[in-house]
């Protein structure tokens, strides 16, 4: 769990974190300010099978690329990324459609980020 850029809001991303560790996952949180360059490193370094980003700051269509081209060039192809914020629907869509995994709103009951994690994680991780 990650929350890059300037934006200081982080407290649906600890919120979330919280969900994910209640949910028997076990959950780093990189803290805030990161760069994409320091959330591909900490995955990296930690193993992770999921990249979740929380962005409220509106640099979602820069910074999700961004850590996704990171992975891609690290090596890191077989781990979702995936997060949330404030992103409009259309966005959340065009961001599928170069790789990022389904992103979720303000709202959105902390199960179903859960609920597709582990399917993801079932899925992807079963071979």
């Amino acid at each position: 769990m990650a929350k890059p850029g300037l934006d200081g809001h982080d407290r649906g991303a600890k919120v979330m974190a919280a969900a994910f560790r209640d949910a028997g996952m076990e959950v780093i949180y990189t803290g805030l300010r990161q760069t994409p360059e320091m959330i591909v490193e900490a995955a990296l370094q930690e193993g992770v099978d999921v990249v979740a980003l929380s962005i409220l700051s509106g640099a979602h269509m820069t910074i999700f690329p961004a850590v996704l081209n990171l992975m891609k060039e690290k090596g890191l192809r077989d781990v979702l990324l995936t997060g949330g914020g404030i992103i409009p629907k259309e966005e959340m869509e065009e961001l599928e459609k170069i790789g990022v995994g389904k992103l979720f709103g303000p709202g959105t009951p902390t199960s179903v980020p859960i609920a597709y994690i582990r399917e993801w994680v079932k899925t992807h991780r079963a071979q």
